[in-house]
């Protein structure tokens, strides 16, 4: 597994919230959800993605590499990083006729329940279900640690083009969105993941791209092995001395380049690797202190607890007692 499989294989989607948009120029929905990541599709139809901040862009790289407003065409792919709000319209100076808010609730612009007023059918949202403008839109509804040390790489709004971006999976999706069968919604959360891997993917092999460091490190022959071993055995008891020896090479080599390459030293990456292990499986499962500590490395509840508050400022117990904040 690399890293970029590792970070994504974390906290999967789960229950995400998926819709097929169709909407009838002049349309305009602003987004305050909160959402960590968000992804669309643009089916049929032109839409613009507008962040509070940033300049036009019609190319699907805006300035800085991200985070201008982008115009989508058939075939694009959007990925807006939360929490900053922005809006979907089909011309930036049409003002937003609903409002989305955190847990997909929807509100008129003054305040006003919309009451499934724009509901269309299984999955279906909008002003009219043949209109010119269809969008795919799939929303994950939090956060895990992991997954943060991904979405912090990306900027606040992303595209690829067409040109750029092919993905077969679109028309399947388009398909599988408006159905409503038994374990629709597992079916739907599988290829959210696929959608978001195979984009990531193809947002960071491009030859502008800025991708963050570790997946860049990825391609050199020692510190690439180095972040796989960790992130396929993170609870084997390494060393940079047992690390070294894997990838062939000095300690003191070993340490130099990855702290290089990587922007930290291994055993630092290990730690925050494990402490991200830790934080996700005390939200997501039941599991005691003794078996996360065993997964991710530590001999014992209490070695993983002081890693854990010593990282993290708040105990293990603290954490799971928190829960999933929006």
């Amino acid at each position: 597994m690399d890293a970029l499989a590792g970070l994504l294989e974390g906290p999967r989607a789960r229950g995400a919230f998926m819709i097929r948009a169709c909407f009838e120029p002049p349309w305009s929905i602003r987004i305050e959800d909160r959402a960590p990541l968000t992804v669309m599709v643009m089916v049929r139809g032109e839409a613009w993605v507008l962040p509070d901040r940033g300049e036009r862009s019609e190319t699907g790289v805006p300035p800085a590499e991200g985070g201008g407003r982008i115009r989508l065409r058939p075939g694009d792919l959007a990925i807006a990083r939360g929490p900053d709000p922005y809006t979907c319209a089909d011309d930036p100076g049409t003002e937003p006729q609903a409002l989305i808010l955190p847990g997909a609730e929807c509100r008129y612009p003054d305040g006003r329940s919309l009451n499934g007023s724009m509901d269309l059918g299984v999955r279906t949202w909008g002003d009219r279900p043949d209109g010119s403008a269809v969008m795919l839109i799939g929303t994950y509804p939090w956060e895990g640690e992991i997954s943060g040390r991904l979405l912090k790489a990306l900027p606040p709004l992303l595209s690829l083009t067409a040109d750029v971006w092919n993905c077969p999976l679109t028309p399947y999706l388009m398909d599988e969105i408006v159905r409503d069968e038994p374990g629709q919604e597992v079916v739907l959360d599988r290829l959210l993941d696929l959608l978001v891997i195979a984009a990531l993917r193809a947002w960071f092999s491009r030859p502008q791209a800025e991708a963050p460091a570790w997946y860049a490190a990825l391609a050199d022959p020692v510190v690439g092995r180095v972040l796989r071993l960790v992130q396929d055995d993170p609870a084997l008891p390494w060393t940079v001395a047992s690390l070294a020896a894997k990838a062939g090479v000095s300690r003191a080599a070993l340490a130099r380049r990855f702290t290089e390459l990587v922007g930290e030293p291994p055993m630092t990456y290990l730690t925050g690797w494990r402490m991200a292990l830790a934080a996700d499986a005390l939200r997501d499962t039941d599991d005691t202190l003794d078996a996360i500590a065993r997964r991710v490395g530590y001999g014992s509840a209490f070695a993983l607890s002081s890693a854990f508050k010593r990282v993290y400022g708040v105990s293990p117990q603290e954490h799971r007692g928190r829960g999933v904040v929006w």
